[in-house]
């Protein structure tokens, strides 16, 4: 089964005083992995430039971008057309080019504390390496209610656990944090999902893989409760969300800023119906 999705995301930056410098790192372009084919993509930036793109070590692509020098609205575009099929989650052998057992280590955002220590001894006892994953997502899910309130990139697992609450971020970071606990290599992946009842969406999604033995990565979507499938496209991995950001930078000059995000994720063949529906009435 395979579904192609037409992703565009744009991120609009408005400064009240202009910019005297400024760079941008952007991670938006889809990963060509397993179960993933990238047709076609292109970011575009108006306000500013692409310098350089390059892979980084998680073979997520950067590219850099320098702001105009005065500008005062910068407006980043990422389009494309993704083919994905249903692997059921499973990506397979880790093809970055971190040793899996770095995917071991603590970070700042995924800190051990004695909250995602419990969760982690509540599937200690499960032999079974994807059982024990699934399971651990469900206690997450469980005990962390999905709420965009007071929504913090800086918010720990830790935190988000002792809270009781918090986004898919969160519960990507305390997935990550209680399965390393129990020894399974886990990583963050920010991408795109493609919401049922919409196209519209306000941010972009989260999720954690697991290294399993005998399959390699698998993905869990704690916030759905369910491993990827063809309504996921995946962007950018890493330790935490600090190496899979979308977009991320510095900036120079007085002043503040303010950013919105239109994003839009559809079924390709979709779009073209309603797209040829209009052409007929106009």
């Amino acid at each position: 089964m395979t579904q192609t999705l037409h992703i565009r995301h744009v991120t609009t930056y408005a400064y009240d005083e202009p910019v005297y410098y400024g760079l941008q790192q952007l991670r938006l372009t889809p990963k060509g992995r397993a179960g993933q084919h990238v047709i076609d993509w292109k970011t575009t930036v108006t306000g500013g430039r692409i310098e350089v793109a390059f892979d980084d070590s998680h073979a997520n692509r950067v590219q850099l971008v320098s702001l105009q020098e005065g500008a005062e609205r910068v407006e980043i575009v990422a389009e494309g057309t993704v083919e994905i099929s249903d692997e059921t989650g499973v990506i397979g052998a880790q093809g970055g080019y971190m040793p899996l057992w770095m995917f071991l280590r603590p970070t700042d955002l995924t800190r051990r504390g004695s909250a995602t220590q419990a969760f982690a001894r509540e599937v200690r006892g499960i032999d079974d390496q994807l059982e024990q994953m699934h399971a651990l997502s469900q206690v997450v899910r469980e005990a962390v209610a999905y709420d965009t309130g007071g929504m913090d990139v800086a918010r720990t697992a830790e935190e988000a656990a002792s809270q009781g609450h918090g986004v898919c971020q969160d519960h990507a970071h305390i997935f990550c944090t209680a399965a390393r606990l129990l020894d399974r290599p886990a990583r963050y992946v920010s991408g795109y999902l493609k919401m049922n009842d919409r196209e519209h969406q306000e941010a972009t999604h989260a999720w954690a893989e697991a290294y399993i033995d005998g399959l390699g990565w698998v993905g869990f979507d704690v916030s759905n409760g369910y491993s990827p499938d063809t309504r996921y496209c995946r962007v950018a991995t890493g330790l935490d969300y600090t190496d899979a950001a979308p977009i991320s930078g510095i900036r120079q000059g007085a002043g503040t800023e303010t950013m919105k995000v239109e994003l839009r994720v559809a079924q390709a063949d979709q779009l073209q119906s309603q797209s040829q529906a209009q052409q007929s009435q106009s």
